[in-house]
This record gives structure tokens, C-alpha cells and sequence, in this order.
């Protein structure tokens, strides 16, 4: 990448039929490494509170923590184009806060996208945000903020009558301002007809093959986890193995007096040592 991926080269993407990987990530290390392997987009999503934090739901994250990982993730990346995930509260208390809260991912962080969860109510806030020059991704399909109210995630639009409700939710996304669309766990030929007829980019996340992108989690791509996975999510290594077999190796060195060997240390310059020892009387 020669240049920063923006907007207009995704929607041109989405407009030649040419598919573009996304890739949730959370630090600088990491976000590096798939920058380097030239993924278009890196996505900061809330799912950071259960990756990152250890959190059983995305809702204990706060606004703050994730400007700053959003911020450390534009570092590592700064030719991708960057989508933070607006976080829970930090948009459903008022239009203004929300406004004001998209706007910190802009102007501390770097981000040139921010996603939101969105349900028919929000669309007063896609609106006021995108009026405002942000460039917003409207999430459909399951909403994993709101669990705490529904008790349990399930797929969506499974049904011909919820089918029609979220197509016709996305419409009103885009008609909103939306720039681009996530649909999550959504019943493929659902997100089939969504793409088709969307003049923006749709990223499918467990919603089927048929959309302009996909997008995974760092951890499940890498296999860095043997915890139970979403149904739709794909491990394209298994380095958890790799990572322990390490750690064992060399905490086992540490024991045994292996590590660190001589050429590992740092010495005194030529003739320093003998003075120490003068100074020192021995």
C-alpha cells in the first residue's frame, strides 16, 4: 500500500466487484502485522473487552479506553483505512453526545470511520453524525451491545418477515448517511440481497460469502484461543500451541540457568573489571 485506503477506494471496491478483507485488531503490535500483510481495513471493535480485557459482553469498555487503542492501532497502520467502534453509551444518552463522542475517534485517534449499532432508533444518529463530516458504518444483524436486554445472541433474519425488516433497515441506514454497512450473523441470502442492491461497501461478519468484504478477529484468525468460536469464525493457524510450546521453552531455560547465555549480557569495557575490583578492595 502506497497511500492511505480511503472511503472512495472501497466504494470503488464495492462498485468493480472487487472484494477487500477487514480485520478486527486492538494494538500496536499486532495491528502492524496486518498492516504489513496488507489488509485494506482494521476495524477496533468493543469485542476488545472480551479479547483484550477478559470481559463475558463488549459493554464494560469505555469511550476512553478505546480512543486509545484506536490511536495505537493508527500508528502501527497508517496507510489502512481505520473503521473504531463506537463503544455502549457512548451514543444512545443523546444525539450530541454521540456527535461528540464520534468526533474523538477523528480528531484523537485517526480513525476516518466510526461504527455503529443500529436499530431503527438510531437513525437520527447515523444522520447528525454523518452531517457532521464523520464517515459512519451502520452495524445490522446482531448487535452483541445488546445482550444485556436480549439475554442471548441468535442469527437474524432467518425468517421472510425479518429478512424484509433488515433490508429494509439498511435502505434506511444508507438513506441516513450511512458510508458502509456490517451485517453480523445474518442468514447469507439476506445478506445476499443487501449487497446487491447497496450503493455502499457491506462487510458481512458471519453473514455469508455474497458481500463486498469480510471481517474476522485477530485471535480467531490466528488461533491464539481453543475457547469455543463463533459458528462462522474461521482459525487460519493454530499459534496458541506454538505460543505455549515457547513460553515453556523458556521459562524452562530461565530454570535451568540456559538463559541467558554469555553472548546475550552485556560486559565492562577492556580493564574496567580489575578496576571495579581495586575499587571494591578485592
Amino acid at each position: 500500500m502506497s497511500k492511505r485506503i480511503s472511503i472512495s477506494d472501497l466504494l470503488d471496491a464495492h462498485q468493480t466487484g472487487r472484494r477487500f478483507a477487514v480485520v478486527s485488531c486492538y494494538d500496536y503490535t499486532t495491528a502492524k502485522l496486518v498492516a504489513e500483510a496488507g489488509i485494506e481495513v482494521l476495524l477496533v471493535g468493543d469485542s476488545a473487552a472480551q479479547v483484550i480485557l477478559g470481559h463475558d459482553s463488549t459493554l464494560p469498555i469505555t469511550m476512553d479506553f478505546m480512543v486509545a487503542i484506536t490511536d495505537a492501532v493508527r500508528r502501527a497502520a497508517p496507510e489502512a483505512c481505520l473503521v473504531a467502534d463506537m463503544p455502549f453509551l457512548s451514543y444512545h444518552t443523546s444525539v450530541a453526545d454521540a456527535v461528540k463522542n464520534a468526533g474523538r475517534f477523528f480528531q484523537e485517534a485517526g480513525a476516518q470511520v466510526v461504527k455503529i449499532e443500529c436499530t431503527a432508533a438510531h437513525l437520527d444518529i447515523i444522520r447528525a453524525v454523518s452531517d457532521a463530516g464523520m464517515a459512519v458504518m451502520a452495524h445490522i444483524g446482531i448487535r452483541p451491545q445488546r445482550v444485556a436486554k436480549l439475554g442471548r445472541l441468535r442469527a437474524e433474519g432467518v425468517t421472510a418477515e425479518h429478512a424484509i425488516e433488515l433490508i429494509e433497515l439498511a435502505r434506511k441506514c444508507v438513506d441516513a448517511g450511512a458510508d458502509m454497512l456490517l451485517v453480523e450473523g445474518t442468514a447469507r441470502e439476506v445478506a445476499a440481497v443487501i449487497t446487491k442492491e447497496s450503493p455502499v461497501p457491506v462487510i458481512s461478519c458471519g453473514s455469508g460469502p455474497d458481500c463486498d468484504a469480510q471481517v474476522l478477529i485477530i485471535s480467531d484468525i490466528l488461533g491464539l484461543s481453543s475457547a469455543p468460536k463463533p459458528k462462522f469464525a474461521k482459525s487460519f493457524a493454530q499459534l496458541d500451541a506454538i505460543i505455549h510450546g515457547a513460553l515453556r521453552d523458556y521459562a524452562s531455560q530461565v530454570r535451568s540457568g540456559q538463559f541467558p547465555a554469555d553472548e546475550l549480557c552485556y560486559h565492562m569495557k577492556p580493564g574496567q573489571l580489575e578496576a571495579l575490583n581495586r575499587m571494591l578492595g578485592q
